[in-house]
């Protein structure tokens, strides 16, 4: 019997995180039948290669929707709001990689191979969660599962591809006025007065880290945190359904261009060896752990690969009976955009769900 092939749309096609995913449609051999690629006025005409066949980019409009089976969304939260419902009506099912529908009760929120039954009860939209959660979720997955979670702590040391393509031109800009305008006198350690004109990051990021990704909350107890730092601790929840999980996190954005790295402590319920541990997150799929305490993974060698990286793995020495420090590193526009979203499509297909429910709540 001949698979079955079904007609694909990426909204935000000409984007950072849109030629991702149509490298790994091609790349994991997606069954399409027929492929739209959409973005904003500006790159309509623009042309991309898809087995070695050029795609002309059109306009995306509720009407380009038509016909569509599975649209595959990263052009922003406000175009997801407008346009997202417009494919559904139509009968598409988008997975979305925006932060707008994240957190929507009638929204599954999925990390591929950690939470995909959620899937059975889609509505016509599915989120993808945020980079810096995604890469996580497999880790504390099985945490949980051995040991139980009782409490999570991270913090993020995000790459400057999480800001898209806009962002990593800032940081190779700012890196050579840097290098142009020379160190101050007598110092080896310094660079003199920057005059450059910043569009993307508050503070330079050359040689530097900063402490803010997105908005602060001002709202009670959530007041002063970033909306990233946000995202990381709902989003856990949401996903692993543990509303209730204890989490607290801080977001850096540090001068790395691609991949994201956690420091983790995670607190468990029920006493449990470092070697049980280590030898479950070696069980996991799509988990790569480190044989030794030296060698622990960093972002520039493990850019472009799809694992999750975990190293340092190590007892809590504030609370040795139950609690374990991590490092967590992987590609953030793999598994935490592109490489997500296309697992997503693949679970849909698998469990024969590419289709919108006749009854379905508003958007």
């Amino acid at each position: 019997m001949p698979k079955k092939l079904y007609n694909v749309a990426i909204l935000g096609a000409s984007g950072l995180v849109g030629g991702k995913i149509l490298a790994f449609l091609e790349e994991r051999n997606f069954p399409i039948n027929t492929l739209k690629l959409l973005a904003s006025k500006r790159s309509v005409g623009q042309t991309l290669l898809f087995q070695g066949k050029p795609i002309t980019i059109e306009e995306a409009t509720p009407d380009a929707f038509e016909g569509v089976d599975i649209v595959l969304a990263s052009a922003g939260g406000s175009v997801s709001e407008a346009l997202a419902p417009e494919a559904v009506k139509r009968g598409a099912v988008v997975i979305d990689n925006t932060s707008h529908y994240r957190m929507h009760p009638d929204v599954p929120l999925v990390v591929g191979g950690v939470n995909e039954e959620a899937l059975l009860s889609h509505q016509g939209i599915i989120a993808n969660p945020n980079c810096s959660t995604a890469q996580l979720m497999p880790v504390l997955k099985t945490i949980h599962a051995l040991a139980g979670l009782e409490r999570v702590i991270v913090s993020t040391y995000q790459s400057v591809s999480g800001g898209g393509k806009e962002a990593l031109d800032e940081l190779r800009a700012e890196l050579a006025h840097d290098f142009e305008h020379g160190q101050l006198k007598g110092r080896s350690d310094a660079f003199a007065e920057s005059t450059f004109d910043r569009q993307i990051f508050k503070r330079s990021i050359a040689f530097n880290l900063i402490p803010h990704i997105d908005v602060f909350s001002e709202d009670g107890v959530e007041a002063g945190y970033t909306k990233e730092e946000l995202k990381l601790i709902h989003e856990t929840q949401k996903i692993l359904s543990l509303p209730n999980l204890p989490i607290t996190a801080t977001a850096v954005r540090v001068p790395v261009l691609v991949g994201h790295s956690e420091s983790v402590t995670a607190d468990c319920s029920r006493a449990v060896s470092l070697e049980s541990l280590t030898q479950a997150l070696k069980e996991t799929p799509d988990v790569v752990v480190a044989d030794s305490h030296q060698g622990y993974f960093t972002p520039r060698e493990t850019a472009h690969t799809d694992p999750v990286y975990v190293s340092r793995i190590r007892k809590d020495t504030s609370n040795p009976e139950r609690g374990f420090n991590l490092w967590v590193v992987s590609d953030n526009l793999r598994i935490g955009a592109a490489l997500n979203a296309v697992r997503i499509a693949e679970a849909l297909v698998r469990l024969n769900k590419v289709a919108v429910p006749k009854a379905r709540p508003s958007f």
